[in-house]
């Protein structure tokens, strides 16, 4: 374990840091609170957010609970980026770099502020896996609490999402909803604050927090606008009290052991592809080995228990009603498949926490002897157009495009993807091509949610696959490959593909190969022009340069 010396006795014990308490008290602390452990509440709250609007009450209750534990509670704040809002435009070329961002922001605040332990406070997307970094790099008593998942919504006696809406985009296009049901459709998709209501990547990065053991049973699935998700935000407060008097650190929890349970319940419920990007990028903070083999492992002794939408018509609230993550877990227990002695935040282990679990309810969590399939949800392809590997929902494909060989229709942005798809380039039984996305490449790693749902709201998730060296949302559905390793900006062959070559999908034997010869490839590579220019200023130029494989996580080179 790394060593740990921050405390707050840094900034209030002894005659040298008198100046430091007269600002301490200049924020109207009395001398009692002065003598009582310090506790750093990492709010992301803001106003664009829906998952993040109603954050200040979450925080309120976690400070009561800080409180009423015996701790002093110092809320700050940290940047966060609505992924559905920042979709298919440049601002989504700043979402998943802004988790380096969070992560860092949240170093320097406790490192200028040292505290005695933190409570987390995230919900959406990158924020959660952000805050995971943090939590390993300051290696402090710390406890996560999100602002749980909103409601589905309704529309036309059916219930809907989020993805829902941007494949409404597609059967716009075509003609097959008209202006008022769209209309109709966006006002009733998102009822609710909270996290998007599906198994997309902030839901599967909270639920993930339950495994890992950072935070409280209930975490992942309790809906935001419950009664309960205040409840458990005040516990939430007390219990990291709690852990600071024993010194439970954040690294007392996530050990390898607990990295595989978390990888084991990923592939369980389906998670988004993103949560391999983010498992990386926290095991990195931790020093804890994690490799795209090692996942591929588990995920093929790993049933897959659950189907939430967009791969079912099931949703969080759902998961939540038949007993939550817990639940989940203590069926993969059933058959060895958890270590069961990893510590969580209750201050005892996974398998005490799993004696309290409800049975499976056998529909909406599936028994160990019936799961929706024998593996996991998420696989790991390699081939030539992957030597370093790529992901896939698998869980979310359709059985006939488990196995496909087509021609590729190849575009170098997001953009251009977007309009050949919409311009009825793409045609039943193609796959399409989407490069110079990936961490360096975009940058940025854009997720590509607009072209695959504008392709499934045209009928074609079934039958068309798509490849890409950036990312698919979690809201995302059909053969869509991401993560391709290396990138095509890095001098992967991805970027070397061009329209018509015959590309080779083979799901099951976990393989991705474009069917071209050496010799040609050799040929193109020579002639090849490279990256296009991107211009970049500012903080994604930074970013760019800095910024390693998606395969490793998109996370920062170690400064030297």
């Amino acid at each position: 374990m790394k060593e740990n010396k921050m405390h707050s006795n840094t900034i209030k014990d002894g005659a040298v840091r008198a100046p430091h308490r007269s600002l301490l008290y200049a924020l109207g602390l009395s001398e009692a609170e002065m003598k009582r452990p310090f506790v750093g509440i990492v709010n992301s709250y803001n106003d664009f957010i829906p998952g993040h609007k109603h954050l200040r009450e979450i925080a309120e209750c976690v400070k009561a609970g800080v409180r009423y534990g015996g701790g002093v509670p110092f809320e700050f704040s940290t940047i966060g980026v609505c992924d559905g809002i920042a979709m298919n435009h440049q601002g989504m070329k700043y979402s998943l770099s802004s988790r380096e961002l969070i992560t860092d922001s949240i170093e320097i605040m406790i490192r200028a502020h040292p505290v005695d332990a933190l409570v987390f406070i995230p919900n959406c997307d990158k924020i959660v896996p952000a805050m995971m970094m943090a939590a390993a790099r300051l290696n402090l008593p710390c406890i996560f609490v999100s602002g749980g998942p909103m409601l589905a919504g309704r529309y036309n006696g059916k219930r809907i999402g989020l993805s829902d809406m941007f494949e409404a985009v597609g059967a716009h296009a075509q003609g097959n909803l008209s202006d008022e049901e769209l209309t109709c459709m966006e006002k009733s998709a998102c009822p609710t604050c909270g996290s998007c209501s599906g198994m997309y990547t902030a839901n599967s990065m909270n639920c993930l927090s339950e495994a890992l053991g950072l935070s409280l049973a209930g975490n992942g699935t309790i809906p935001a606008v419950f009664a309960e998700r205040r409840a458990l935000a005040t516990t939430a407060g007390e219990q990291v009290m709690r852990l600071y008097e024993r010194q439970i650190k954040a690294l007392d929890i996530l050990t390898f052991d607990a990295f595989e349970n978390a990888i084991r319940s990923d592939m369980a419920l389906g998670c988004s592809t993103n949560t391999v990007l983010h498992l990386a990028a926290i095991a990195y903070e931790a020093g804890i080995d994690f490799s795209l083999k090692h996942v591929d492992e588990i995920g093929k002794t790993t049933p897959q228990l659950c189907k939430l939408n967009p791969a079912s018509e099931d949703f969080i609230e759902d998961l939540n009603l038949v007993g939550g993550i817990p639940a989940m877990l203590a069926e993969l227990a059933k058959k060895n498949l958890l270590k069961l002695d990893t510590m969580t935040v209750d201050g005892d282990t996974m398998g005490a926490r799993l004696k309290k679990a409800r049975p499976a309810d056998g529909k909406i969590i599936r028994t160990i002897d019936n799961p929706h399939r024998k593996d996991g949800g998420i696989a790991v392809l390699w081939g030539n157009l992957a030597e370093d590997g790529c992901v896939v929902k698998q869980g979310a494909v359709a059985p006939e495009m488990m196995v496909h060989t087509g021609p590729a229709k190849v575009y170098n942005s997001e953009e251009e993807a977007s309009a050949g798809i919409s311009a009825g380039e793409v045609v039943a039984g193609d796959i399409v091509v989407i490069r110079f996305e990936g961490p360096k490449g975009g940058p940025g790693m854009r997720e590509m949610l607009a072209p695959t749902a504008t392709i499934a709201g045209m009928g074609l998730a079934s039958s068309v696959g798509l490849i890409t060296d950036g990312r698919f949302s979690g809201a995302t559905r059909g053969a869509c490959i991401g993560h391709v390793s290396p990138e095509a900006a890095a001098g992967g062959l991805i970027g070397l593909v061009e329209n018509g070559d015959i590309i080779a999908i083979d799901i099951p034997n976990r393989s991705l190969e474009l069917q071209v010869g050496h010799d040609e490839i050799v040929k193109r590579r020579a002639a090849s022009p490279g990256a296009p220019c991107r211009n970049l200023k500012g903080y994604i130029a930074r970013y760019a340069e800095n910024v390693t494989s998606g395969a490793n996580g998109a996370v920062f080179e170690r400064m030297r």
